[in-house]
């Protein structure tokens, strides 16, 4: 048994911490300042609360798995940390590297989960890649549903495999929503799907998707920022990125709701943020 630290359990984290649990390993977090939300999920997957100090004295490993905004506070607060440190944010490799150096005890390994939370029978993918203790990483998962990928011995590789993924799936999404928009307003929706239809892997024909993007914007809106960073700084176009990040921050009012529907999607998508 393996003792594991994850910071914070959110709907993939909670997930991936549950994976953990049910392979036999301990896994602590941290209910400090943490919503009822995140309470339940944690308590739902069998994770142990304790505060900051007694996680990062005892856990031999720590999981990351945070919005991409708090990922360098959250390393600054565990600067002391002499353990395996698995940054598993939507981060550039550049903040990635930046975070190695502020845990200097630490063996850092850089981490990018593609998928869905692990529920339901869902395998995401985690992508990993660092020094030799990503092998000890992927290991922790062994029979469960999260599947490890070694890609290399650099810090960074996982990190821009997530985001270049990224870049597409989500402002993919965005786009879906906003063409669907349009074609409402104009009453050639059903023309639209039938459009879509002839692609069956298209996002254009996913609707019902639609309120679900909403739901998930104030995660995906940094993520894509993230990515337009990484696309400005390899000399690329990152307008397209930031744009649909912009998109993304009208449905800032949509936070995890589950119980939006298509209308009210669309409806907060014609509307500016604040």
């Amino acid at each position: 048994m393996t003792t594991i630290g994850l910071l914070h359990p959110g709907s993939m984290g909670a997930a991936v911490g549950g994976q953990l649990v049910r392979a036999g390993h301990r896994v602590l977090w941290c209910p400090e300042g943490r919503s009822a939300g995140t309470r339940e999920r944690a308590a739902e997957h069998g994770l142990t609360a304790t505060d900051l100090p007694l996680l990062l004295s005892d856990a031999e490993l720590v999981l990351s798995i945070c919005p991409p905004a708090a990922a360098e506070d959250l390393a600054r607060r565990a600067s002391g940390y002499a353990g395996i440190w698995v940054e598993a944010n939507a981060i550039t490799p550049q903040r990635t590297a930046r975070i190695a150096d502020l845990l200097p005890a630490s063996v850092v390994v850089d981490g990018g989960i593609v998928g869905s939370p692990p529920t339901g029978g869902k395998r995401p993918t985690f992508y990993l890649s660092g020094p030799n203790a990503i092998e000890a990483v992927a290991d922790l998962f062994t029979g469960t549903d999260v599947r490890p990928h070694l890609l290399g011995p650099r810090i960074g590789q996982a990190s821009a495999l997530k985001l270049s993924y990224s870049a597409y799936q989500k402002a993919s999404r965005v786009l879906a929503a906003v063409s669907y928009g349009l074609a409402v307003d104009h009453g050639v929706d059903e023309e639209l799907l039938a459009i879509g239809g002839k692609r069956p892997s298209s996002y254009l024909n996913e609707v019902d998707y639609i309120p679900k993007t909403a739901a998930r914007a104030w995660r995906w809106g940094p993520e894509l920022l993230e990515a337009a960073d990484m696309l400005r700084d390899a000399g690329l176009p990152d307008e397209m990125l930031r744009a649909a990040a912009a998109a993304l921050a009208r449905w800032e009012r949509a936070k995890d709701d589950g119980r939006m529907d298509l209308a009210g999607a669309l409806e907060q998508l014609r509307r500016l943020p604040g």
